[in-house]
């Protein structure tokens, strides 16, 4: 018992006839899920992701929520090299994984670590520099000091 085509789709636009004629389903239904945990409303920590199972079905898989990172402790830029990861699961790292191969890596950037080196360096050679010239002014003081007694 085929109908003809004309009186199957009589009441459909002329859009949906083409359509309908190509052999494209006219609607597709979509399959309603259900969060599979307690918390039943779309919340920052309730973020779902759909995904298709192997055999077909639609379910919904929970997403974590992402972190913002370690930030240096001087200038607050995220630190490279490390992972964005929850404090709980910080922990459970190796420590290798949670510092970078350098002094004060995984605490500074490599920029701030710079400019400690460099102002450490300069503090030195100030101290050098001071002590050099109080040398100096030392052995003129004593010159003079000499040359007063040798007058008299």
């Amino acid at each position: 018992s085929l109908k003809p085509f004309w009186l199957e789709c009589f009441w459909l636009t002329a859009e949906q006839r083409s359509r309908h004629q190509a052999n494209q389903p006219l609607l597709t239904m979509v399959a309603r899920l259900t969060y599979r945990r307690q918390c039943r409303y779309n919340t920052k920590s309730n973020k779902q992701r759909i995904l298709k199972t192997p055999g077909g079905k639609l379910v919904y898989q929970a997403v974590a929520k992402t972190t913002k990172g370690p930030k240096c402790g001087d200038c607050g830029k995220t630190l490279i090299g490390l992972p964005r990861l929850r404090a709980k699961e910080y922990r459970r790292l190796k420590n290798r994984e949670k510092r970078v191969s350098r002094a004060y890596g995984g605490s500074r950037c490599a920029g701030c670590v710079r400019s400690r080196i460099v102002r450490a360096f300069l503090i030195e050679e100030q101290k050098c520099v001071k002590q050099v010239l109080a040398e100096k002014l030392s052995q003129a003081k004593e010159q003079t000091v000499g040359k007063k007694k040798g007058k008299k």
